[in-house]
């Protein structure tokens, strides 16, 4: 077994070579769905959302209302770090958990961990190897605008997390995701054969 760590800052293309990971034969744990899964209604973590936050963030279906959330965390480092406090120990002994099963259905198994706070939350010191998927800051402001975000919201978001230069620091592989498709997948192939055959 070999746990990788992988990470990127927004719309740097992540997700893309997660599921280029995924084909090539590796198992993903992907805290982003781990971190909408322990938020479910009646769930310990979403309990403490409500107790936090009142039910104003609440959907009609008792579902969180993620856009209300995170307005209300966004702009406030104090009310983001009480989310934080809230959800961060309920995603991680989730994560551990997948670990233990992979690990006891293939004991050889390449498991990546996609988390987009990787190093600011300490993750990156837990995992075998560390990936940063890294992206021109025009090619990222590019992606959001063509999701919907204005310019000035595109450069908020991306200024909100730390320079991808810090993320690379920490970095064992980099993929460049600025280029076409197949040069990226290129990247992601051969990094994973490095792994998968214990060679790093």
């Amino acid at each position: 077994m070999i746990i990788i760590g992988l990470t990127g800052s927004i719309a740097s293309g992540k997700s893309t070579v997660s599921e280029m990971f995924v084909e090539l034969g590796a198992y993903l744990i992907d805290y982003d769905v781990l971190a909408r899964e322990v938020v479910e209604p009646g769930r310990e973590a979403w309990e403490g959302i409500v107790a936090e936050f009142g039910s104003e963030v609440l959907n009609d279906d008792s579902t969180i209302d993620r856009g209300k959330l995170g307005q209300i965390v966004f702009d406030n480092p104090q009310k983001l770090n009480s989310l934080n406090r809230i959800t961060h120990p309920a995603v991680f002994a989730e994560a551990q958990k997948r670990v233990q099963e992979i690990v006891k259905a293939d004991p050889e198994a390449v498991i990546i961990k996609d988390v987009p706070l990787l190093i600011e939350t300490g993750i990156h010191t837990t995992v075998d190897k560390v990936i940063v998927v890294s992206a021109r800051r025009e090619v990222q402001v590019q992606r959001l605008m063509e999701k919907g975000f204005t310019e000035e919201e595109s450069l908020k978001r991306i200024d909100s997390q730390i320079p991808i230069n810090e993320k690379v620091a920490y970095a064992d592989f980099v993929i460049h995701n600025d280029g076409s498709f197949a040069e990226t997948r290129e990247q992601a192939e051969e990094i994973y054969l490095l792994l998968s055959s214990r060679k790093q």
